[in-house]
């Protein structure tokens, strides 16, 4: 279907009420976007409802143009559009609530027009004449909304991106006062000199799903909704302040999190630092937290330092030199009996977690006791190692973690 003629007398009688009652027609569009819309109404941005009546504004003058012109509206005719779109994303609008809002304003220009036809056949006929043009106006307005709606998010969540990398930078150089936009993020991120905090690194230990990319694993390495997450090349870091629950809380949150990006096939190996004092301490945390994620070998999961014994992370930071000292009939022993099930490995580490108490680790194990001590009175002979000194059961039981098996 053409364009109305701008000759036409009903169309040119429905331009001249709409363009009377436009005031009218504008502020009844704004109230229906704030009672149908209801991200407009909770918003908390002062200039919002300036910007949307300014928008609709703009839209009508739009229609009633090509009315008075006879030429459907054009790419051109959209600019104050994409001028709203950027404005939305920082306002916090969706870009559904935003395109909703559009179609509300063109549903109460469409209502206008019926008022102004009224009674009168020539103003009937020229508003049923107006239908497509209407029409074309919603879908290229909507058209060019969505366009610069997705382009200014992308731009936005660049721009936040190279701040939080920025950021990150400064942090693991100690440079603990930035100005700006990063201060801003610092104070989101609930993120002080003093704040306690945990550092988290995690990498993927699985390709990604198709679609998916490493900036929505972010919430892997932070607790709840505060922090910083920052993607570092092939790497994310959290920087996450210690939360009323402490370490324990901390960790049990990266888990959850972790296994929520496991169920949608995003599988990280996430390693996570000591509690440490404030900023200044950023980059000890960091490397701390690439020692525990390095410790996970690849394999998926959240290994936390704050849950280990000292024992435990002078082994996870093992060496080749380390290794190398382990006596050869006690390497001959860890790789032999793991190779036959781990049996004895199984019984030494539940006899040095009960404080060498054979009768307890028995209990632990389910066995008789007398097996136990069948088991203990092996490791001894095969190892040539006394398990009554502690020295003797600590140099066992570093071999089996640097073996693997701990």
């Amino acid at each position: 279907m053409e364009p109305p003629s701008a000759s036409h007398p009903g169309v040119e009688r429905i331009a001249g009420t709409v363009e009377a009652s436009l005031d009218t027609l504008v502020a009844a569009a704004t109230e229906a976007i704030w009672a149908e819309v209801p991200a407009y109404g909770n918003s908390h941005d002062e200039a919002l409802r300036a910007d949307v009546t300014a928008h609709v504004r703009a839209i009508f003058l739009v229609f009633l143009a090509g009315l008075r012109t006879g030429r459907p509206a054009g790419r051109a005719g959209f600019t104050v559009t994409r001028e709203q779109a950027t404005r939305r994303v920082a306002q916090g609008i969706s870009l559904a609530d935003f395109l909703q809002a559009f179609r509300i304003g063109q549903l109460t220009l469409w209502q206008g027009v019926l008022d102004a036809a009224g009674d009168d056949a020539a103003s009937r006929d020229g508003a049923l004449a107006v239908v497509t043009q209407i029409m074309q106006v919603i879908e290229l307005g909507s058209t060019v909304a969505a366009e610069a709606y997705v382009a200014a998010q992308q731009h936005v969540l660049a721009e936040g991106d190279r701040v939080r990398r920025d950021l990150l930078e400064d942090l693991l150089a100690r440079r603990t006062s930035p100005g700006g936009p990063k201060r801003a993020l610092l104070r989101t991120a609930g993120l002080g000199v003093g704040t306690r905090l945990l550092v988290a690194a995690a990498a993927l230990a699985a390709d990604l799903p198709e679609g998916l990319t490493l900036r929505d694993a972010t919430p892997g390495v932070i607790y709840g909704r505060r922090g910083l997450a920052v993607v570092r090349q092939d790497e994310i870091v959290g920087i996450t302040p210690l939360p009323k629950g402490g370490t324990t809380a901390a960790v049990t949150g990266f888990r959850r999190s972790c296994a929520d990006l496991q169920r949608r096939g995003i599988r990280l190996a996430v390693g996570v630092s000591t509690v440490h004092a404030g900023l200044p301490e950023v980059p000890e945390a960091y490397a701390e937290a690439q020692t525990a994620r390095d410790g996970l070998g690849g394999s998926p999961g959240v290994l936390a330092l704050p849950l280990l014994t000292s024992l435990d992370y002078l082994v996870l930071r093992h060496d080749e030199t380390a290794t190398r000292l382990i006596r050869p009939q006690i390497r001959q022993f860890v790789a032999d009996d793991l190779a036959a099930g781990g049996t004895l490995v199984t019984t030494l580490v539940e006899f040095a977690a009960c404080d060498l108490n054979a009768k307890t680790a028995a209990e632990r194990l389910h066995l008789h006791v007398n097996t136990a001590y069948y088991r203990l009175e092996r490791i001894a002979e095969r190892t040539g190692c006394d398990l009554r000194r502690l020295a003797d059961v600590m140099e066992l039981l570093i071999a089996v973690r640097l073996l693997g098996a701990g």
